[in-house]
């Protein structure tokens, strides 16, 4: 991605957002521009290439090895013993079943196999050598199966019997609470539900016995485990897609915040480095102003300042989250008073181009912790579909591009000189300082530091007059408003007075004794006629 800087602002154009495959979805820095989808066809392809060049070359050390062994045989004679336990060591290594998955590529498995090998052979190093060239194509078979999926039935008792750290780590608050409410929520969705909660405890046994795993291979099984996951409700279960959709969120939440021990800023990475990179990058940029960055944001509006500080506690706050959806809705959240700020200052809809600045300088601000541990959590572990389409995806990809935009920041990004840009990052001056440099050289330093109390004294004189304007315009609105509430009350009662009538007196029964009864006809009497 190509990040722009003209002397209007910082610019990206909104196609350089997108994979540069062109699928249409968000693309990351993180995966070299593409989207998770293209990334992941990408990496495997790679990864495949790799996979049969190791295959060659294992074959090729194997036969090297079995002609070296033969040629020893044949100068040193048969040798009863040994030729018996190679033939015994042969059989074993062809009726052994696979227990383990891509062990080639990590160092562990590799220094694990050579020692037993030493054990059980510690005279015969050209034995040694063949088992280990045995080793690496058995290991490789394994890579051909999904990372994701068990072993075989008597192997999962055979891990069962070794001791996990999960088992025996008490469980955080946390981790409980969000158990309940995963299996509170897969009660809704009957059969469906089982299988999920059948799959996500799979997979998490799975997991807890590959922690030597490197980071990259764990994110990959995720990654399947979703997509697995999404296939199985859609076309297994015919899950609507919305119900897919809220149901992956649950099952991103419960298997993270169980994994995130093991899988956010793992000591086998340099995330950590680079969080202490970025941390000292943005503290050396301390003196950015937002004019430097043509940030269309005015911190003298109360709102707006509010905005501001609401958007920083939110970036900040994104360390605190445990589930990549939770971070990448503090993201959003940070986001969206960015919006609101720009609105407020200029009276209109903020645009992209006044967005991504904002965003820079409010990191810049922020500094927010083990950014880039978090950016490479989220990356690796969120749900793809998440980061490829939608709000969250657009601003997490705005906040990668800030991020890279701040290390490599230079002059010419903030239209400086290269030597006040310099000056400025030794810590020499500061623009914030400039207006107070002008003071003469003999000036002690109490005295520019009394001015400087009296210019805040002051700038705190004027908000407090500004908040007692206010205050007392307010009382004044409300007395105001009492008054009308009244004349309009006394109004109405004047124009519609109450009258009050008498008692209306009762209704006089037909058969009593009433003046007015008299004037009724009398009653009808029986008649007899004669036949």
């Amino acid at each position: 991605m190509n990040l722009k800087s003209e002397r209007r602002g910082i610019h990206v154009d909104q196609s350089e957002l997108l994979c540069k495959k062109g699928c249409g979805y968000y693309g990351n820095p993180a995966w070299q521009g593409f989207c998770s989808k293209c990334w992941r066809e990408e990496y495997h392809k790679a990864r495949q290439k790799q996979i049969q060049e190791d295959w060659e070359l294992a074959e090729r050390l194997q036969r090297e090895e079995e002609e070296a062994y033969a040629s020893s045989q044949s100068t040193q004679g048969a040798q009863s013993l040994t030729f018996s336990k190679f033939e015994e060591k042969k059989t074993n290594e062809k009726t052994r079943k696979v227990t383990t998955v891509k062990k080639f590529f990590t160092a562990s498995s590799r220094a694990g196999a050579k020692k037993a090998a030493e054990e059980k052979t510690p005279k015969q190093g050209q034995l040694g050598r063949e088992r280990n060239a045995d080793n690496i194509l058995r290991d490789l078979k394994e890579i051909f199966t999904p990372s994701w999926e068990l072993s075989s039935p008597s192997e999962e008792i055979q891990e069962a019997k070794a001791p996990s750290p999960s088992i025996h780590r008490q469980a955080s608050i946390e981790t409980d609470r969000v158990s309940k409410e995963f299996i509170e929520f897969i009660r809704t969705y009957q059969k469906p539900g089982q299988d999920i909660y059948k799959q996500c405890k799979l997979f998490l046994d799975t997991m807890s016995h590959k922690r030597d795993l490197s980071i990259e291979e764990q994110s990959e099984c995720a990654q399947d485990f979703y997509q697995n996951v999404a296939d199985r409700l859609q076309t297994r279960w015919k899950v609507p897609p919305e119900k897919v959709e809220k149901a992956m969120d649950e099952v991103e939440k419960y298997i993270m915040t169980r994994q995130y021990k093991y899988v956010f800023c793992p000591e086998t990475t340099d995330d950590e480095k680079k969080d202490l990179a970025v941390q000292k990058r943005i503290r050396a940029l301390h003196w950015v102003t937002p004019q430097m960055l043509c940030v269309p944001v005015s911190e003298e509006i109360p709102e707006v300042s509010d905005m501001v500080v609401k958007a920083i506690t939110d970036i900040i706050e994104m360390d605190s989250k445990r589930v990549p959806r939770d971070k990448l809705a503090c993201i959003t959240k940070c986001s969206k008073h960015i919006f609101n700020a720009i609105k407020i200052t200029k009276n209109e809809p903020a645009s992209a181009d006044d967005f991504l600045p904002t965003l820079i300088y409010i990191v810049l601000k922020g500094n927010p912790p083990r950014l880039q541990s978090n950016i490479q959590y989220i990356t690796r572990f969120c749900n793809p579909s998440r980061l490829m389409t939608g709000e969250d995806g657009y601003y997490f990809t705005n906040l990668c591009c800030a991020v890279a935009f701040i290390e490599k920041l230079d002059a010419q990004s903030l239209n400086l000189s290269q030597e006040d840009f310099d000056r400025f990052m030794t810590g020499q001056t500061s623009p914030k300082k400039q207006e107070s440099d002008s003071f003469s050289p003999d000036v002690c330093l109490g005295v520019k530091q009394m001015c400087k109390s009296l210019d805040l004294l002051s700038q705190l004189n004027e908000r407090q007059e500004r908040i007692v304007s206010e205050a007392k315009k307010l009382e004044k609105d409300l007395i105001d408003w009492t008054d009308g509430i009244t004349k309009e009350v006394e109004d109405i009662v004047e124009k519609y007075p109450l009258e009050i009538k008498p008692k209306s007196q009762a209704l006089a029964a037909i058969d009593s004794e009433n003046v007015e009864n008299d004037k009724l006809p009398p009653p009808l009497q029986p008649q007899v006629y004669a036949g």
